[in-house]
C-alpha cells in the first residue's frame, strides 16, 4: 500500500514532464550556447561534445546517452588511463530539446535512434560505433537495437527504466507494482489534465527536488550519498520547471519513454546472431526506480544480452567508484567484472 506522502511525491516528480500539449516549443535560430551543434536533415540542430582521445586517433568510438533532466555535461567517470590506453574517443550529445539541443514536437522511440546514427554520420565517426545509454537514456539504445542494429559494434544500458506497458512482461510482476500504478497516474494527468498538473507541480507545498533527493521511496543509501556529492536535478527544480521549453521537453521525453511503443524489446530477436557484436544490462540490486526482478526477467527472455547486477547499488549506480571502468572493460574487451560488491560510491 502506497501512502499518500509517497503518491505526493512520485506525482511530484513525475509530473515535472508535462506541460500544455498545444503549444509548439520555439525553435532556435541560432546556437544558444557555445556547444558545436550539427544540423539534421529535418532542420533542427543537435548539440555535442567530445571526450577522449581524439577521434582520428581513436580505437574505440563510443555514443554516451543521457537520461531524463540531464545533459551531453553528465558525467561519465572513465579513468583517464583506461581511456588513453585503450584509444577511447567519447561522443555526448543534448537529447532532442535538452541543453542546446532544438526540440522534436515529433518525438517517437524510433527518431532517438535516427537522431543518433545521422549525428555519427555527420560527425564521420565510422560505420559502426558503441552505445551506452544511463537510465531514461535507455530507450535510444532499445531503438538502436530494433532500428539501426547495423550500426553498432556493441550496447550497454544503466540502470534502464521499464515500460510497464511492454506486452511481454508478466502481470505477476507488475500487477502490484506502486512504481507502475504511479507512472499509470502520472500519464493520465499528461494526456488529460495538463493544465492542472502544469499548476500542481509548481506550487510550494509539492516537494522540491531536494526533498526528493533525500526520500528513501526513490533512492538507496548509496545513492543518497551519490546525491551529496552531485549537483541532483537541477532541470526539475520549480523556476527551471515554469519555462515553458523545459516543461515541453521533459513531457515528451517521459510520454515517449512511457507510453505505447511500435514493438515490444522482449520479443527482439538476437540482432547480432555470430556475436560479433555484444550487449549488457547493467542494474542495481536496491535500485528504487526500477526493480532489480524486472530486469532479471528482461535479461533472461534474452539471453543473447550479458546482464550484471550490483549487490549494493541504487539507480545512481552511474556515479559509483569503478563502475564506468567495469561497464568499459565487458563491453569493449569482453571482461567478466569481478567482485562487483566493491562498486560503491
Amino acid at each position: 500500500m502506497v501512502s499518500r506522502t509517497a503518491v505526493v511525491l512520485m506525482i511530484g516528480l513525475l509530473g515535472m514532464v508535462y506541460q500544455a500539449t498545444q503549444l509548439r516549443p520555439p525553435q532556435r535560430d541560432s546556437p544558444p550556447g557555445n556547444s558545436p551543434r550539427v544540423r539534421l536533415s529535418d532542420g533542427r540542430y543537435l548539440a555535442y561534445r567530445e571526450k577522449g582521445v581524439p577521434k582520428n586517433k581513436s580505437k574505440y568510438k563510443i555514443i554516451i546517452v543521457h537520461g531524463f533532466g540531464s545533459s551531453k555535461e553528465m558525467n561519465f567517470l572513465a579513468p583517464q588511463e583506461l581511456v588513453e590506453e585503450l584509444g577511447i574517443y567519447f561522443l555526448l550529445f543534448d537529447r532532442a530539446g535538452y541543453g542546446e539541443s532544438d526540440p522534436n514536437p515529433r518525438r517517437t522511440v524510433k527518431s532517438e535512434a535516427l537522431d543518433i546514427e545521422e549525428l555519427a554520420e555527420q560527425l564521420q565517426i565510422g560505420s559502426k560505433f558503441y552505445v551506452i545509454g544511463v537510465s531514461m537514456g535507455s530507450y535510444p539504445i532499445w531503438s538502436c537495437l530494433k532500428y539501426i542494429p547495423h550500426r553498432l559494434a556493441g550496447a550497454t544500458l544503466i540502470v534502464p527504466v521499464v515500460n510497464y506497458r511492454w506486452p511481454s512482461l508478466p502481470q505477476n510482476l507488475i500487477r502490484e507494482d506502486y512504481r507502475r500504478k504511479l507512472v499509470q497516474l502520472a500519464l493520465w494527468f499528461s494526456n488529460y489534465a495538463p493544465v492542472l498538473l502544469h499548476w500542481w507541480v509548481t506550487q510550494q507545498w509539492i516537494p522540491s527536488t531536494s526533498v526528493l533527493e533525500k526520500n528513501p521511496l526513490f533512492f538507496s543509501p548509496q545513492d543518497i550519498e551519490i546525491l551529496k556529492k552531485i549537483p541532483g536535478f537541477p532541470m526539475l527544480s520549480k523556476d527551471r520547471l515554469r519555462q515553458q521549453d523545459v516543461f515541453d521537453t521533459l513531457r515528451r521525453d517521459f510520454i515517449t519513454g512511457f507510453g505505447d511503443w511500435d514493438f515490444d524489446p522482449i520479443q527482439l530477436r538476437n540482432p547480432f546472431p555470430q556475436n560479433e557484436s555484444s550487449v549488457h544490462i547493467w542494474q542495481g540490486y536496491e535500485d528504487k526506480v526500477v526493480p532489480f526482478q524486472l530486469q532479471r526477467y528482461i535479461s533472461g527472455k534474452l539471453p543473447w544480452i550479458q546482464y550484471h547486477e550490483v549487490p549494493h547499488g541504487g539507480h545512481l549506480i552511474v556515479h559509483y567508484s569503478g563502475l564506468c571502468e567495469a561497464v568499459l572493460r565487458a563491453l569493449l574487451l569482453g571482461e567478466e567484472p569481478l567482485k562487483l560488491e566493491q562498486v560503491r560510491p
